[in-house]
């Protein structure tokens, strides 16, 4: 082995040591995890394991962002944040389907975690992310025609898959007869690869910032890019911990809420939160790199993706097994998505952004959250 080559071998190994250090920390949970997590009345090791957890996950969350940075150089937008959404919602509904088969009997679990998805992405995420760029950068600039795709979509699926069940006839409220089910799933999913067929081959353009090229990235300097195939390779591989460990820290951080009273559904919302941290990191430094189209085909993405494919795997679930699935919302949460979907249309009207929209969709956040407690 030649000096370079061991030299390019030591900078890979230690730019990679949060994959070991997500391995072992997976590992070590696997083997010892139920014992661990048994008895929760010890305060300093229960304090432990939520940073040892959290960091490590943290850690992963960061790396993942890179390497799908390293991918955006390599093939040039969209299907560099295409493929760290679809990493991250295809290991989402992986984790939703494993809970759903294998854990107790919860016909809303579906819905909540969608809903969720969807007010942390449509709000949380899109709001931030405009507000910090309209604060470093005044306006900024993206591509109407693909904001309009990715919401022409959204919509229609949302209100269909969470609204719609609440109004049928012909099975108990939420839920949907197994024709209507069957109707949603193949339209859902056959919108959802016409979509992709759209973004990423006919009208390519439309997810590409004004006067960008594909190819034209200013925010990767100090990235060590390398083949197409090592950073899906990473991306996934660090993707897999993350996922596996959440529901680790689910366990403590339900026990953090029952100890301090706080909702139950408090503990769903925060290992979304996390889940979706790669998103959420790469959205930011997007908007505040001015790269606002990028944020949004990464949060629009996010959310289509979320509605295009969980809610097709949810039904089939349900199908299969027989289980009641009640995917209809509450009338508060009805009223919250309904608001988040018009204000998002208004939003992205216009071709340019600033702080005041990043506030109102903060604003629709916070909301959320609220009604979390009350």
């Amino acid at each position: 082995m030649t000096d370079t080559a061991r030299t390019d071998l030591k900078s890979t190994l230690l730019g990679e040591l949060g994959l070991a250090a997500s391995v072992v920390t997976a590992a070590l949970y696997f083997a010892f995890g139920k014992a661990w997590l048994v008895d929760l009345s010890n305060g300093p090791w229960v304090s432990f394991q939520f940073a040892w957890l959290f960091g490590v996950m943290l850690w992963s969350a960061f790396a993942v962002v890179r390497h799908a940075d390293c991918l955006a150089v390599k093939l040039g937008e969209p299907y560099g944040t295409l493929i760290l959404t679809l990493s991250v919602i295809s290991i989402e509904v992986v984790m939703i389907t494993a809970v759903m088969i294998t854990g107790a009997d919860n016909p809303t679990l579906g819905r909540d975690m969608m809903f969720s998805v969807l007010m942390i992405v449509l709000n949380g995420m899109i709001g931030l992310s405009l507000l910090l760029g309209g604060y470093r950068h005044i306006e900024q600039q993206y591509n109407l025609q693909g904001a309009n795709a990715f919401l022409a979509l959204i919509v229609p699926l949302s209100v269909l898959g969470l609204v719609l069940p609440n109004y049928t006839e012909s099975t108990e409220l939420g839920t949907f007869s197994p024709l209507q089910a069957v109707f949603l799933i193949l339209m859902s999913l056959g919108l959802y690869a016409v979509f992709l067929a759209t973004q990423t081959m006919r009208h390519r353009k439309f997810f590409i910032a004004p006067n960008e090229t594909a190819n034209n990235h200013h925010d990767h300097e100090g990235l060590v890019v390398r083949s197409v195939g090592f950073h899906v390779v990473f991306l996934l591989t660090y993707m897999l911990p993350i996922v596996f460990l959440s529901k680790k820290l689910a366990v403590i951080v339900d026990h953090g809420i029952n100890v301090v009273g706080a909702p139950a559904a408090l503990g769903g919302f925060l290992v979304a939160a996390l889940v979706l941290s790669p998103e959420a990191m790469a959205a930011f430094r997007s908007a505040l790199n001015d790269q606002l189209q990028r944020s949004i085909n990464v949060c629009m993405g996010s959310a289509l993706a979320t509605i295009g494919l969980t809610i097709p795997a949810v039904l089939v679930i349900g199908l299969l097994s027989g289980e009641k699935i009640i995917l209809g919302l509450g009338p508060a949460d009805t009223v919250l998505l309904l608001l988040t979907l018009f204000v998002s249309a208004v939003n992205f009207g216009s071709g340019r952004t600033n702080v005041l929209q990043g506030l109102i969709h903060l604003l629709l956040f916070g909301a959320y959250v609220v009604l979390i407690f009350d």
